[in-house]
């Protein structure tokens, strides 16, 4: 009996482990596809920005923004309701709509003054460091974790990738 047992248990936990694979598969490829939109994104931002200005494109496309996901919000269910936001514990959190205009007014003049490929590669070097540092002090409510070395020489291997990157013969 005790046999039959642990096959099963061997049978779930092989079940467990395939689909948190799975989970995490999703995971990641939709990191990959996040990067892949941001990186064309801003190529896009940049060259309605060349036709018009830096602060009218960047108003079309949080007007944009805004509409896409009201409409999605819409259609998907409205779990919650609008109140909601006015219960938001942490107020500075609703800055998020702030720090996407300025983000959106930065990665165009990145991408303007750098390229794309350089403009990209220090955003997402730059975000790295401190999305790390976030975690490592714990601040805005995210949960602490202690320094770990391989972190740090990720990072460093990162910057290593943008002097690479513009190093020129």
């Amino acid at each position: 009996m005790q046999k039959i047992s642990a096959t099963v248990f061997c049978i779930k936990l092989r079940l467990w482990c395939k689909i948190f694979t799975v989970i995490f598969l999703i995971a990641v490829i939709t990191a990959i596809l996040s990067g892949a939109l941001m990186s064309v994104q801003g190529v896009f931002n940049e060259g309605v920005t060349k036709q018009t200005s830096i602060w009218l494109s960047a108003s079309f496309v949080q007007l944009t923004a805004f509409l896409f996901c009201v409409s999605a919000w819409f259609f998907t269910g409205r779990e919650s309701n609008i109140g909601a936001l006015f219960k938001v514990e942490n107020k500075y959190m609703l800055l998020g709509g702030v720090i996407g205009a300025l983000i959106t007014y930065t990665v165009i003049k990145s991408i303007g003054s750098l390229g794309p490929g350089q403009g990209i590669l220090i955003i997402v070097t730059s975000q790295l460091l401190v999305a790390y540092l976030i975690e490592l002090f714990g601040v805005f409510g995210v949960e602490k974790v202690g320094f770990q070395w391989q972190k740090l020489v990720g990072i460093l291997v990162a910057v290593g990738g943008i002097i690479l990157f513009k190093w020129n013969k």
